[in-house]
C-alpha cells in the first residue's frame, strides 16, 4: 500500500480570493442545535459557496429548510426517538445511519468538492456520499467515540468494535480533523492517520459595543438585579447537571437556567422541583445556534460541571466554554486536563471539583461576589483575551486553508 503523504498539522492560510465550491455537511442528528456545523455552514456561505446540510428528521422541523445565513438543510432518514436505553439506542442509531445514508444522496445534486462528516455517526453517511457525488471527504472526529457518551459504557468488547470499526471508516477520508490537540495526539494513534487537523470549537467574539441582553429576566420576569447561573447545552449524562442543581442551594439570590434540549429533561426538572429552591432553577428550551451568544451574554456566569467519568469528558473541550469566553462571561468549570489549562491561560473563571455541589456553589459565589462595575471589567477582559487564536475566524481559516490543500483552490 502506498503510504499516506505527510500532511503538515499548521496549514498556512488559504491565499487569494475565494472560487465557489459546493460543500455538504453530514450531520447525525436534526442539525438545529450544532453549533460547530452552523459555523463551518455559516462561514461558507458568507464566503459565497453552496453549502448544503444533510441532517436527521425532527418532528418538529421541516424536512427542507433554508438556514437565515444562507445556508440549505435536507433532513432524511429516520429519527433515533428520545429516551432510549442501551442496546435499544445503539440499534435505533444503527437503523438511522443507515437510513439517512439511503436517502442522503438524492437530495444533493452532485459533483460536490468537500463532504464533511460530523462525528463517527456521520462518517458512513459521508463515505456514501462522497462515493455518489465525488469530491474530498473530511472527517470530523469531534470526541473519542469509543470513550465517550453510551459507547463508553458498552462492554469492552463491544467498545473495540467501535473503535476498529472508526479507524476502517476515518482510513477512507482525505483528512480527519479534530477539536483540540490532545485528541488529535490520541486520534494519530488509534486512528493510524496523520496528526488530525486541529480546529478549536471556538465562536465568534462578541462586540465590545454591543449591549449585555437580558433573554432570561425579559423571559422569566426575574428582577434586573437577579444574577443568572447558566447550563447551556445537552442534557445527557456525566455533564454534572445534578450537582449543579444541588449547588444552588448554597448560592442565595441568584437563578439557574438550564437552556438546552436531551433524555434527561424530565428528570432535571423533577429534581429541580423537589431541591427546595423555591422556583429558582429554569428549564429553557435550546435556541438555534444564531441566537445563542445574545442568551450566553445575558449570563453572570457559565457553568460547565463536566464529570470526570470517561476519558472523553476528561479531555473535553466544549462549544459551550468557547461561547461563554466570546461573551465574556466567566466561569465555573471543571478542573480536568481539557478544559483547565485554557480557563487559566485566560483567568476566566474558576475551577472545581465537578462531583462536589459545595465546590460548585462555592465558584459560583467567588464570581459573583465583587461588585457590577468589577464584574462587568472582567466580562471586558475575557472578551478581549479570548480574542484571536479563540475566535472562530481564525478557526475557519485553518479549515479553509486545508479544503484549499485537497481540491487545490482556494476557499
Amino acid at each position: 500500500m502506498t503510504p499516506r503523504p505527510t500532511i503538515p498539522s499548521e496549514p498556512p492560510a488559504s491565499p487569494g480570493e475565494p472560487v465557489p465550491q459546493r460543500a455538504v455537511i453530514v450531520v447525525p442528528a436534526s442539525g438545529a442545535f450544532d453549533g460547530r456545523a452552523h459555523r463551518i455552514a455559516a462561514g461558507l456561505a458568507a464566503r459565497g459557496h453552496d453549502v448544503t446540510m444533510i441532517a436527521r428528521p425532527d418532528p418538529a422541523l421541516a424536512p427542507a429548510t433554508m438556514d437565515p445565513s444562507g445556508y440549505r438543510v435536507r433532513r432524511v432518514g429516520r429519527a433515533v426517538p428520545a429516551g432510549l436505553r442501551s442496546p435499544m439506542r445503539q440499534l435505533r442509531q444503527l437503523q438511522a445511519i443507515l437510513s439517512q445514508r439511503a436517502g442522503a444522496a438524492s437530495v444533493v445534486p452532485g459533483p460536490v468538492d468537500v463532504v464533511h462528516a460530523m462525528g463517527l455517526m456521520g462518517l458512513p453517511v459521508g463515505i456514501a456520499l462522497r462515493r455518489h457525488l465525488g469530491g474530498k471527504l473530511v472527517y470530523d472526529a469531534r470526541d473519542l467515540y469509543p470513550d465517550a457518551g453510551n459507547l463508553a459504557r458498552l462492554p469492552a468488547p463491544a467498545r473495540r468494535v467501535v473503535g476498529a470499526l472508526e479507524r476502517r471508516w476515518a482510513g477512507s477520508a482525505d483528512r480527519v480533523a479534530t477539536v483540540n490537540d490532545a485528541l488529535a495526539d490520541i486520534l494519530r494513534d488509534r486512528l493510524g492517520c496523520e496528526r488530525p487537523l486541529v480546529v478549536l470549537n471556538a465562536s465568534p467574539i462578541r462586540s465590545s459595543g454591543d449591549p449585555r441582553p437580558r433573554r432570561f429576566h425579559d423571559a422569566l420576569g426575574l428582577q434586573a438585579e437577579t444574577p443568572i447561573v447558566l447550563y447551556q447545552g445537552g442534557f445527557s449524562p456525566g455533564r454534572g447537571i445534578p450537582e449543579l442543581i444541588d449547588a444552588m442551594a448554597e448560592v442565595p439570590g441568584a437563578h439557574l437556567v438550564l437552556l438546552g434540549y436531551g433524555r434527561l429533561e424530565g428528570e432535571l426538572r423533577a429534581r429541580a422541583a423537589g431541591a427546595g429552591l423555591a422556583g429558582r432553577v429554569s428549564v429553557l428550551p435550546a435556541v438555534p445556534p444564531g441566537e445563542l451568544l445574545d442568551w450566553v451574554a445575558s449570563a453572570d456566569v457559565v457553568a460547565i460541571p463536566i464529570q470526570g467519568d470517561t476519558p472523553n469528558h476528561r479531555l473535553a473541550t466544549p462549544n459551550k466554554l468557547f461561547e461563554a469566553l466570546a461573551a465574556g462571561v466567566p466561569v465555573v468549570a471543571s478542573d480536568l486536563p481539557g478544559m483547565a489549562p485554557i480557563v487559566r491561560e485566560l483567568d476566566a473563571g474558576v475551577l472545581v471539583d465537578p462531583s462536589r455541589p459545595a465546590a460548585i456553589a462555592a465558584g459560583i459565589r467567588a464570581l459573583l461576589e465583587p461588585p457590577r462595575e468589577a464584574r462587568d471589567a472582567t466580562r471586558a477582559r475575557i472578551r478581549a483575551a479570548a480574542a484571536g487564536r479563540y475566535d472562530w475566524a481564525a478557526q475557519l481559516d485553518r479549515l479553509l486553508a486545508e479544503y484549499a490543500r485537497l481540491t487545490g483552490l482556494p476557499w
